[in-house]
């Protein structure tokens, strides 16, 4: 990349110079064209009106006004001025140039072929080592039969070389300028790459095992979003992998219980016994009913990560608190309350969180006796919801208070209890798929609050 903007650069800035040098070149011909018109102008003017300085009147011999002409006009430089009078060079040459135009028997033959009628003539010529550009007018005094030439030549070669020391110190300049462009790209791609060949290294590290390595990314521009977005597919890609294998480590080690259970009732079957067979029907079907509930459950984990997991939309708090204690009333004989309604509306997936509220009635009935109460309440607190399931059971111990959200992870006062383990996991995975977080408020012997706190607008990936 860096080489072809080098190369670009150098046929630019070749081009440029090109076309300065030719412009160069062509302004340098009309400009010595137009000071060869201006000499041989005014040199016709003055032998129209000139007046002799040592008479005092008009010129009346052609060799006296070469000779003041020569004298009064002072020659740039690379400037020479010669003149011939009837062919033979005359008055001595003024040439500050140097370039001996007397020399040059191609300009001599063409000057001596004018006539007193000729305009004039122009041209150009090789003088030894000068290119010369010329100009040559004659010059004739009525009744004098004398003819005189008056000759102007330019040293092109001289012109020329300055116009050739200006490209040479453009090219000096820009050869300089593309060793800075190409040390400036070179550490400027050098940076912006280097997240590139990092995502390579780092792509080339991952592995099904490891999926910890990540870009750092330093700067704002399309490069370090590139580095973002590869972290970000990373991340999804560790989420993936990591409920994949949970799903499988999980489903592996709790379906291996029941499934040993039916296997061994099933070779210990007697299909002459009557009551061994229904008995034994009613052990394969509790276990296959109990296998079905985990598959599900842990199916509802593994889905829990995904972004489609929950589907925003308004809810009326009031009405999502309503139906979960209408629906729990069926669990149990209980002290059923309503602790308290807000009128306020929310974003969230309310199947979800009907699921999740379910789950903490059912287990507030599954671990407490009729007498209990259990309460369902829902407010909104600013930006955040609070929704929540009290009860009077036999609450939980502080050591195990973190551990029950865990997959498989029980209170140890709670193992007599028919359950997978997998349900406060559950809940805990729904509230942090809308944004937010379950805690839980116990002590041993005065019940528990299981409250759900979520942001009112929403989880952030939220439509609404």
């Amino acid at each position: 990349m860096l080489a072809w903007v080098i190369a670009t650069a150098a046929i630019g800035m070749g081009l440029a110079g090109a076309f300065s040098y030719v412009v160069q070149l062509n302004r340098l011909e009309i400009r010595i064209e137009k000071a060869l018109e201006q000499e041989i102008e005014e040199l016709r003017t003055f032998a129209e009106q000139g007046i002799d300085p040592e008479s005092g009147v008009p010129f009346a011999d052609v060799g006296r006004l070469l000779t003041v002409a020569l004298q009064r006009n002072i020659p740039d430089e690379r400037q020479t001025f010669i003149t011939l009078l009837d062919g033979e060079v005359g008055a001595p040459p003024r040439q500050l140039g140097r370039v001996p135009l007397e020399e040059s028997q191609v300009i001599l033959d063409r000057v001596r072929s004018l006539s007193r009628e000729s305009d004039g003539i122009s041209g150009s010529a090789s003088v030894g080592e000068f290119d010369v550009r010329y100009a040559a007018i004659p010059i004739s005094i009525a009744d004098r039969p004398e003819l005189g030439v008056y000759v102007v030549g330019y040293d092109l070669g001289g012109e020329r070389a300055e116009v050739n020391d200006s490209s040479r110190t453009f090219a000096l300049v820009a050869f300089g300028a593309l060793l800075l462009v190409g040390l400036v790209g070179w550490v400027v791609a050098g940076r912006l790459l280097r997240p590139i060949r990092t995502l390579h290294q780092t792509a080339q590290r991952i592995s099904d095992t490891d999926l910890a390595d990540r870009i750092e990314v330093v700067g704002h521009d399309d490069v370090s979003a590139l580095g973002r977005t590869f972290n970000a597919m990373l991340d999804r890609l560790q989420t993936s992998f990591e409920t994949q294998r949970n799903f499988l480590d999980d489903a592996g080690h709790e379906l291996r219980t029941p499934l040993t259970i039916v296997r061994g009732h099933l070779e210990l079957l007697d299909p002459q016994d009557a009551q061994d067979t229904r008995e034994t029907r009613a052990l394969v079907l509790d276990e296959l009913d109990r296998m079905h509930r985990l598959v599900d459950e842990l199916v509802l984990l593994a889905k829990a990560r995904r972004p489609d997991f929950v589907t925003p939309a308004p809810i009326q708090v009031a009405d999502l608190v309503q139906d979960v204690l209408e629906k729990s009333t069926a669990l149990g004989r209980r002290d059923w309350r309503l602790d308290e309604l807000d009128d306020g509306v929310m974003i969230g997936d309310e199947q979800r969180l009907t699921q999740a509220l379910l789950q903490l009635t059912s287990n507030a009935v599954k671990y407490g006796q009729p007498d209990d109460t259990i309460a369902v309440g829902g407010r909104i607190d600013g930006p955040l919801v609070r929704l929540w399931v009290r009860d009077t059971g036999p609450g939980i111990a502080a050591t195990d208070q973190q551990r029950i959200f865990e997959r498989f992870g029980r209170a140890d006062d709670g193992r007599g209890v028919d359950g997978s383990g997998l349900g406060l996991a559950i809940v805990s995975a729904i509230a942090s798929a809308h944004g937010g977080r379950v805690e839980v408020a116990s002590t041993l012997g005065e019940g528990a609050m299981f409250s759900l706190e979520l942001p009112a607008e929403g989880p952030s990936n939220s439509p609404a």
